[in-house]
């Protein structure tokens, strides 16, 4: 054996052993039999995890499906279906060892040909799943037995990224109604607009969910969550505004902090006529003054972005960016009289009202547009018609929200703005950015890559793509009888993890 597949094989062993060895541990759950989650939203664009778009949607599914591969809470992939796999040294062939004795929450055994289906089901263009470009790049795909064999056309070191693709069973004709994985946690039911039912999957590989029952309860309204809380009727919920956390202090609930891991901004469709205009783009660019929006909205909390990447995001991230547009209100003046706003402009922010700090971010900006003869006002929409209306039909003036990364890669941040992507839901066009970013998904050096993620974010900037506003800080109230509530580098909920104190 070669030296590198010497090296991956000790690390994959270790790996291995840590699972195997949390897998027997987690026999014995905790006594916990039930908890209650708020969540702002029902998840309503599908429960198929293969063609899931909404980041609300995403977290809980966490939960119930898995990949080979799974993200840990420092955004390190482990085995899961695996239990094992290896890289080729020219980075081109993927081997997965399937684990052994896995089951479907239908009690079924995870087989070979149930992940080749995914693989299949993914790679359609046809099929909707956020995964079809990239798995653009296999070249082919089979079963060597126990093992799944995945060859690229180009060396692609996101690859294993894509890796933790929900498995599904192959004879499951309706994964949108009857979901079904390999989770620690199974579905069980869904009463629209009401709440979500799981259960604890006894039958789970690993170490099992400490609670057994979750039920999760939809918050559509921003203005009841505080009372759900100190009222008991839920025992958890993230996301909350600063405005929310002041009023649950002294109250029996961990107020924990942590990072979105998301881009929130001011999003302009550019499709609008005034927005076609780049010189009204950075108007409103260097009208909007970030830091006041932080300290207004946040409490001083979050991080100000200039593009659409993260920190977390490391080696891909241009801190500075976020200096481009310094608050300039002449400026703004300026580029609005160039492009003939002089006498003012009007246009419609539309935002889901049962996200709250959306909705304060919102506030703050519309009082801010006004100082340069702007006229924006804001439309609350409840969620879905924010998705249905928003996000797929594309029929809104400027919306904010914040979009998060499907998996920890450049791509998933930057390819929504690709001219032909239909996730490019604020309409941007621009030859220069798709040539580079077609150029990044080209080349097999990596360093190159790198730096062509970064040239497109810097286009995004210059452009004035849309208002980038920050990262926003997550707050989390939680029950204080339980604990074990993590973080994640993506947008995702662990409810395996919480267990009584």
């Amino acid at each position: 054996m070669k030296a590198v597949q010497k090296l991956l094989a000790v690390i994959l062993m270790s790996a291995t052993l840590t699972v195997a060895l949390c897998g027997c541990g987690g026999d014995k759950a905790d006594n916990a039999s039930s908890i209650t989650i708020g969540i702002p939203q029902d998840l309503e664009d599908s429960l198929d995890p293969h063609l899931a778009v909404a980041a609300g949607t995403k977290e809980i599914l966490f939960n119930i499906f898995e990949g080979l591969v799974k993200p840990d809470k420092n955004g390190d992939l482990y085995p899961a279906v695996a239990e094992s796999y290896e890289v080729s040294e020219d980075g081109l062939t993927y081997t997965s060892k399937l684990r052994k004795g896995v089951k479907f929450h239908d009690g079924s055994l995870v087989t070979a040909d149930d992940v080749l289906y995914c693989i299949s089901r993914n790679a359609d263009d046809e099929s909707g799943s956020q995964l079809a470009s990239a798995f653009s790049n296999i070249k082919e795909y089979r079963a060597d037995g126990d093992n799944i064999v995945i060859v690229l056309n180009q060396k692609d070191t996101d690859f294993l990224q894509y890796m933790t693709m929900a498995i599904i069973p192959k004879n499951n004709a309706n994964p949108d109604t009857n979901p079904i994985g390999t989770g620690p946690y199974k579905y069980v039911s869904r009463s629209p607009q009401e709440n979500i039912i799981l259960t604890r999957f006894d039958d789970y590989y690993g170490e099992k969910a400490h609670i057994k029952d979750v039920t999760l309860k939809i918050c559509a309204s921003a203005d009841s969550i505080v009372m759900y809380l100190l009222g008991g009727s839920i025992d958890l919920f993230a996301r909350l505004s600063n405005t929310q956390v002041e009023q649950l202090k002294n109250a029996n609930f961990d107020i924990l902090e942590g990072t979105m891991n998301l881009v929130q901004a001011l999003y302009l469709n550019n499709a609008f006529e005034p927005f076609k205009d780049e010189r009204v783009r950075k108007a409103l660019c260097y009208a909007v003054d970030r830091q006041e929006i932080l300290d207004k909205a946040f409490g001083g909390n979050g991080s100000i972005l200039g593009s659409s990447m993260f920190p977390a995001f490391g080696k891909y991230y241009i801190d500075e960016t976020k200096d481009v547009y310094k608050p300039d209100l002449e400026k703004a003046k300026e580029l609005l009289k160039e492009a003939g706003y002089e006498s003012g402009l009007s246009f419609e922010i539309t935002v889901p009202s049962n996200y709250q700090p959306h909705v304060d971010t919102a506030q703050v900006i519309v009082e801010q547009l006004k100082k340069v003869g702007v006229d924006a006002k804001i439309k609350l929409v409840e969620w879905d018609t924010w998705v249905s209306d928003t996000y797929v039909g594309r029929n809104y003036e400027a919306t904010v929200i914040g979009v998060d990364a499907s998996q920890m890669t450049a791509r998933a941040m930057l390819e929504r703005f690709l001219s032909d992507s239909g996730k490019n839901f604020v309409n941007y066009s621009n030859p220069e950015f798709d040539e580079t970013l077609n150029k990044a998904f080209a080349t097999t050096n990596m360093d190159e890559a790198t730096k062509l993620y970064k040239d497109c974010e810097w286009i995004l900037t210059n452009t004035a793509a849309s208002v980038y506003i920050q990262d926003m800080a997550e707050f989390v109230a939680v029950n204080n009888k339980y604990t074990g509530y993590d973080f994640y580098p993506i947008y995702v909920m662990d409810i395996a993890k919480l267990r009584l104190k």
